[in-house]
This record gives structure tokens, C-alpha cells and sequence, in this order.
């Protein structure tokens, strides 16, 4: 029945571990048909809220109640690293609990509606991050479920991709939860948000779309501002009266009491103000020491176009302080450019000898997941000195708390800061980044443009935000689709 109310929070509190709460009496409901936001800060459990609805993880406390009935498919950021080694038709038969006999016309069907095109013999691995986003929006869909759940589904998508995204969702008949960064894509469908408080635990909920609630959350904590200057003010003058009459002794102390008591009733009536997101601080990316002359040369490059690779004659040569931006749509082979060159087998690029090369992959395939933090930041620095990695890890929002967990443990946010931190730590010569907004808060994404501007060494940039891409500077373009 439409609007009938299919997902209800009751008081839910999760957390890992034993000091890692990420939700504290949570309550929210869903209802059927609806599209709703899901919002908060890196790390601060919104795909958590995703695997206690499908049931991969059980609350501490509270109830979770789910419709009978209702099925739930999830497209994930990533996808599973046990599954690039699959064909396509292996992939979307994974996707089901029981073998599907008639898979390949649905599996064209679904195709179809994300807008790729694909042979079902081809493996998951050798697609590009764009179209392994397809990919995942189309297992999620395959299942037909009545609750789809998409996390950062525009990550990796190009233009034209989330252009198709956001009319799919527009035409979407069912229920939809959904986790994005991306303002502009999430006001053309949202009915309401979902806020996760990094801080307080709590979820807030909003009704209107997106732009709305932006306006609905700031006014919030303007009133909320407002009330608590107010009662602090009265507080401020009950503690001063309390205390010119503790001075007076007698009964006047017994006057002093309830004028503290007054003050203690008033702190607990201040509402909890939201506060907002931290934001990492200004940084600087060293480049090598030393740097002079050419860089990189490239001669030629792959381009791919109806599945098949061509050579492609180019001349560009990076020195010292020169950006690159290499464009194209989806599937045209910046990715397998960029792995070619980083790793050195690249027939038509030449490294100059003795440059380090900072590699910032969208897979983040250059952390190994066994990690810890500490040990994966350790890593890449020529002088392991503790206090600058710990400061620097800091500056990303990586605490204490953190250092020490696996890296294979942290959100895909959070992946992306120690991926950062490693390319501050590293002092790269040659610094090449594959769609570094991705899975990133869109407060840090200014701190971050900044700091690949500044970058003094030689740098390829492959992204598809024209918004982050126009804060920074760019010396010469290789587009690919030319």
C-alpha cells in the first residue's frame, strides 16, 4: 500500500567494538514509495545503516522493524575485490540466492536501463570505474527489490551517467534510500533526508527536498543558537546570585541552593546543536626535491571505443609545477592510462629515472586492507618519525581512535583521507590521481583542490567534477574521446 509506513528505527543503538558507538536510540521511519537522503560525515555510519537494514549487522539495543515481505537490494560503492575476477553473467547470477536459468535476456534488460552495453563473457575487472558503477546500480536492480539502497551511486560516473541516474530515479516507482555528496543530483528526486550526527549519534529527519532542508537544518540551528545564548545568559545570572548569597550565610544558603539547582534544570533544557562536520585542515603535498627537466613524455596511449583498444599518437611533456587533466567519457581508458604509467608498462610513457610516483587509485588498490593506518602511513616515509605521521594523520581527521585500525575496517571516506596523508607523507615527484573526490565529503573537496593546485611537481588529474576540477590549475588537457 503506498505510504504505508515499510521501515521503522525504534531506539536503535549500534556500535563496534567496545568504545565505537555509531548509533545512540535512533529512531526514523520510511515510507513506501518515498526517495529519501541519507546524510552525514565520513565515518559516521551511514553505509552501517545500510547493513542493519539488510541484516549483515544486528543492533546492540532497540528494534528494527521491516515489512514482511519486502525484498531489499543494495549497489554498493565498490565493488567486492572476491568479484573482479568474474564474468559479467557470474556477476549478476551472484547476485540472486539461487541459480537464475534465464539470466541473459534479464541481464540484457537490466543492462539496458543503466545504459551500458556489455558481453556477458567479459570479466567484472577489466571494466572501467564509471561502468563498474553501472554495473552495480544493474545487480541491485536484476533482483527487482521493493527497497533499493544506493551508496554513493555517482561516484565514478560521468556527465552523461548521472544524467541517466538521476532520470531513472526520477521514474522510480518504489522505495529508495540513498547515500550521496552530490547536491545538485539529490535535489532532483529527494523527498526527504535522513541525517546521521557524527557527534550526537542521532539521526534527524527532514521532510522536502533537498535545497529545502538545507535551508530547514540551518534555521534550526540558528533558533537553537539563539535559545541557548539566551539560557546561558540566565544561567550566567542565577550562578552570580547564587553565590552573592552563599556569601550572606544563614538562610540565605538555602536560597543559594535553589538558585544552583535552577541554573543545573536550565543546562539540561539547551538543545543539542547539531554541530557541523569537521573539516580537514589546509594541507601542502611536498613534492620531490630536486626536480628538473622532463618528468613524463607521452608518446601514445590506448584509447578503447566499442570494446576494442587503438593506439593513439600524442606529444606531452610534464616538467616541474605542470598539470594535467586527461578527460573522456566512461569506458574510454583514462584508468588503464594512468595504471600503465604509474606502474612503469605503459609503451608509450617514459618516467625520468629516480621519481617517485604518488598513485591516488578510485579502488584504493594501492592500501593493502591488512593494514593498520599507522603501519600503512609508516610505509611510505623515508624518515619514520611518529610525531610527524601522528600530526599529519590528524589533520585528516584520523585520530587516535583510528590509527590503529585496519585499513580494510575504515568507511571509503576515510580510505580516501589516509590515501591523501600517504601522498603528503610520500613526497611524490610525479603525482597521478583517478577520481579523488570520490567516496570524499564535499567540505574537505575545497581543502583538497587547494592543495593539488599548489602542487609543485608534475600531476595527471582524471576527474569528472567540473566544479572541482575549475579550482585548479591546468596547464594542457588530453581528452581521449578527441
Amino acid at each position: 500500500m503506498a505510504g504505508e509506513t515499510i521501515i521503522n528505527f525504534d531506539q536503535v543503538s549500534f556500535k563496534y567494538g567496545h568504545n565505537h558507538p555509531i548509533l545512540d536510540e535512533v529512531d526514523f521511519s520510511v515510507r513506501r514509495g518515498t526517495k529519501i537522503t541519507l546524510m552525514g560525515q565520513n565515518g559516521a555510519g551511514k553505509s552501517t545503516i545500510f547493513q542493519l537494514l539488510t541484516g549483515v549487522a544486528r543492533p546492540d539495543e532497540g528494534i528494527i522493524n521491516v515489512s514482511e515481505k519486502i525484498s531489499i537490494a543494495t549497489a554498493r560503492q565498490v565493488i567486492p575485490r572476491d568479484q573482479l575476477e568474474l564474468t559479467v553473467r557470474e556477476f549478476f547470477q551472484k547476485c540472486f540466492k539461487q541459480k537464475v536459468y534465464d539470466i541473459d535476456p534479464r541481464i540484457d534488460a537490466v543492462l539496458e536501463t543503466v545504459n551500458l552495453s556489455a558481453p556477458h563473457d567479459r570479466l567484472v575487472k577489466s571494466f572501467s570505474g564509471g561502468q563498474q558503477a553501472r554495473l552495480l546500480l544493474a545487480g541491485a536492480l536484476i533482483q527487482d527489490p521493493d527497497l533499493l539502497l544506493l551508496d554513493e551511486p555517482t561516484n565514478n560516473l560521468d556527465k552523461a551517467g548521472i544524467a541517466h541516474l538521476t532520470d531513472f530515479l526520477k521514474n522510480y516507482e518504489k522505495t529508495c534510500i540513498v547515500i550521496s555528496h552530490d547536491a545538485d543530483f539529490l535535489n532532483a528526486f529527494t523527498d526527504g533526508i535522513l541525517y546521521l550526527d557524527v557527534f550526537t549519534k542521532k539521526v534527524e529527519q527532514y521532510a522536502g527536498n533537498y535545497f529545502d532542508v538545507v535551508k530547514q537544518i540551518t534555521a534550526k540551528i540558528e533558533k537553537d543558537n539563539a535559545k541557548n545564548a539566551q539560557l546561558s545568559k540566565t544561567i550566567q545570572e542565577k550562578k552570580d546570585k547564587a553565590n552573592f548569597f552563599a556569601n550572606k550565610g544563614g538562610k540565605m544558603r538555602i536560597l543559594a541552593k535553589r538558585m544552583r539547582d535552577l541554573a543545573e534544570e536550565m543546562e539540561e533544557d539547551k538543545a543539542d546543536i547539531r554541530r557541523e562536520d569537521k573539516t580537514i585542515k589546509p594541507f601542502i603535498i611536498p613534492a620531490q626535491a630536486d626536480l628538473s627537466g622532463e618528468i613524463l613524455n607521452i608518446s601514445s596511449c590506448s584509447v578503447i571505443k566499442n570494446h576494442k583498444s587503438t593506439t593513439r599518437k600524442v606529444n606531452i611533456s610534464l616538467k616541474k609545477n605542470q598539470h594535467l587533466l586527461l578527460s573522456g567519457p566512461n569506458g574510454i581508458g583514462k584508468s588503464t592510462l594512468l595504471e600503465a604509467i604509474a606502474s612503469g608498462e605503459s609503451k608509450g610513457s617514459v618516467i625520468a629515472p629516480g621519481i617517485k610516483v604518488g598513485y591516488y587509485r578510485q579502488d584504493f588498490s594501492t592500501l593493502n586492507f591488512e593494514d593498520t593506518v599507522r603501519e600503512s602511513l609508516l610505509s611510505v616515509m623515508t624518515e619514520q618519525i611518529e610525531e610527524r605521521l601522528r600530526a599529519t594523520a590528524a589533520s585528516f581527521l584520523i585520530g587516535a581512535d583510528l590509527i590503529n585500525s585496519k585499513i580494510g575496517n575504515l568507511s571509503e571516506g576515510q580510505k580516501g583521507l589516509v590515501a591523501f596523508a600517504r601522498l603528503v607523507l610520500q613526497k611524490p615527484g610525479l603525482l597521478i590521481l583517478d577520481e579523488p573526490t570520490n567516496h570524499i565529503n564535499f567540505r574537505h573537496l575545497p581543502v583538497i583542490a587547494e592543495a593539488l593546485n599548489k602542487y609543485q611537481g608534475a600531476m595527471i588529474l582524471v576527474s569528472h567534477v567540473p566544479e572541482f576540477v575549475a579550482q585548479i590549475r591546468i596547464d594542457e588537457t588530453l581528452d581521449l574521446g578527441k
